[in-house]
C-alpha cells in the first residue's frame, strides 16, 4: 500500500540532499502496511518529486524521539520540538530507498479533483507505482 505525504518544499529538499532522512509526524496513517511513500512538495512546488520506501516508524515522547534521530533529522531542534509542542508522543518515518522523480508528477493531470492532503492520503495507480 502507498501514501501521498504533503511535505513543504525546504524539507523535501533536505530529503533530496540526504540530509533528512526521517520525516515527522504528530499523527501517522492508520494502516501499518504501508511501505511507499510519495513526496508531495507543497505549494509553490505542488508536484510529487519523489518516491521512498519506510525502514521503521518510531513512535515516542518527542524529546525521547529527537534523542534518536537527531543526526539526521533534517531540521533544526527549535522547529522539532515547535512542532511537536504540547504532544505527549509523535513519529518518525525512516527513509530509506529514495527515488527522485526526472520529471515530477502533477497530480492534477492524473486526477483534475485532485486536492492534496492536509497531512497524507492513501493512493493508489500513480505512474511511478506501477
Amino acid at each position: 500500500m502507498d501514501i501521498l505525504l504533503s511535505i513543504k518544499p525546504k524539507y523535501v529538499k533536505s530529503i533530496l540532499e540526504g540530509e533528512k532522512r526521517y520525516e515527522f509526524r504528530k499523527a501517522i496513517f492508520r494502516n501499518r502496511s504501508v511501505n511507499r511513500v510519495f513526496i508531495y512538495s507543497s505549494a509553490p512546488v505542488k508536484r510529487i518529486v519523489a518516491l521512498f520506501e519506510i525502514s521503521r516508524i518510531i513512535e515516542d515522547h518527542p524529546s525521547a524521539l529527537w534523542d534518536q534521530t537527531r543526526d539526521h533529522a533534517g531540521i533544526n531542534d527549535a522547529d522539532f520540538f515547535s512542532y511537536f509542542a504540547g504532544r505527549s508522543k509523535g513519529y518518525a518515518i525512516g527513509i530509506e530507498n529514495l527515488k527522485k522523480f526526472d520529471t515530477p508528477i502533477d497530480p492534477k493531470e492524473e486526477n483534475p479533483g485532485f486536492v492534496p492532503p492536509q497531512s497524507y492520503c492513501y493512493v493508489h495507480g500513480l505512474p511511478a507505482a506501477e
